[in-house]
């Protein structure tokens, strides 16, 4: 979902929130590059506990700030135009779409109005169900199961490389996204538009 589906970049809520270089500094490494945001991603830890681990490690001074990016930092969220274009030619193209965010991107729930309705997708996983984050292959084996689909079948998307190569280890067909997404054709060429993919 996020650089995929939506825009995600820590630097938005940083530079809103957060008054200070120095205070940016010390939140983009403790909060967006800590232990606790894969955790939350995870599903292991609520945003409560989250906040309290990472304030444990911010000066008293910055704690306002810190609260403001933790429970703030979705204002960087919004749909990449290309992204919007390739879910609907998939759509009329009949190939089934699923959408695999991590936990902290599906608790944005303002993304269903921003984006496009969560119904619009034919299966929608999120990381914290399974307590595991990608590239761990386990988690697209999680995905394939519930869905009942063949990994031989499947193309999937991310702006991260080790998460490509997660879903290739899957079986899958991947690829990185750069959203520079024009047409269909170089995408689905091959792929039937009735066979369920």
């Amino acid at each position: 979902m996020g650089n995929v589906l939506m825009r995600y970049d820590p630097e938005v809520p940083l530079r809103e929130y957060v008054s200070s270089e120095e205070a940016r500094d010390l939140i983009r490494k403790e909060l967006f590059q800590g232990p606790e945001w894969v955790e939350r991603d995870r599903g292991t830890i609520s945003i409560e506990e989250m906040y309290e681990s990472v304030a444990k490690r911010i000066p008293e001074q910055y704690h306002e700030e810190l609260k403001k990016c933790v429970y703030g930092w979705d204002i960087c969220m919004e749909p990449l135009e290309k992204s919007v274009k390739l879910c609907e030619d998939a759509r009329k193209w009949g190939t089934r779409r699923m959408c695999f965010p991590m936990q902290q991107q599906m608790s944005f729930i303002g993304i269903s109005r921003n984006f496009s309705p969560l119904e619009a997708f034919d299966g929608v996983m999120v990381s914290s169900e399974v307590h595991l984050i990608k590239p761990d292959v386990r988690i697209y084996e999680c995905l394939l199961e519930k869905y009942q689909l063949k990994p031989e079948e499947c193309l999937f998307f991310d702006d991260r490389k080790d998460n490509v190569e997660g879903a290739r280890e899957a079986g899958m067909q991947a690829m990185v996204f750069t959203e520079d997404y024009e047409s269909p054709a170089n995408i689905f060429k091959g792929t039937s538009r009735n066979n369920g993919r």
